[in-house]
């Protein structure tokens, strides 16, 4: 401790030092609800977030040529650097008719849950992707409080 430090203790009082054990537990309470509330306030920007991710897949919209040019260059590079696997897009469970239910038991029926967005990526890669040979599997991707969360679409090539 500097002596600058060590001289402002000792201008204070015990009183000021010390704090007693129902002032430390206020303290302590205080503290924990403004983290709770900051928690509560981020956990609801994400919240809208997701509901606004959510609203923009929904469209269904055919997926445009450029975009398609776009994501072709993505599986060249992602070849090029030895892998043979991309993933194609992630989206929220809600973007299935079932929450994801399908998928994560790996039915056969699964691509019939997609809706929006993810149903165009799928139909997509069913009329210009399986052809050429790729493959294409869904998964859950992440367990928010153990319950399924995103939904990663992934396309393969060997």
């Amino acid at each position: 401790m500097t002596d600058k430090n060590r001289s402002s203790l000792d201008n204070l009082s015990d009183d000021d030092i010390f704090m007693s054990v129902k002032a430390l537990k206020s303290y302590v309470t205080e503290i924990e609800m403004a983290k709770a509330k900051q928690s509560l306030e981020a956990q609801s920007r994400a919240d809208r977030a997701k509901q606004e991710l959510i609203e923009q897949l929904k469209s269904d919209a055919p997926i445009s040529a450029e975009r398609l040019r776009a994501f072709t260059l993505r599986v060249k590079a992602a070849a090029e650097a030895g892998q043979t696997e991309l993933l194609m897009g992630r989206f929220p469970c809600e973007m299935c008719t079932d929450r994801g239910r399908a998928i994560n038991q790996s039915e056969p029926g699964w691509p019939e849950t997609l809706t929006g967005l993810p149903r165009q990526a799928y139909l997509t890669w069913k009329a210009k992707l399986q052809p050429l040979g790729y493959q294409l599997k869904a998964m859950i991707i992440d367990w928010p409080e153990g319950a399924p969360g995103d939904v990663g679409l992934y396309l393969s090539w060997q």
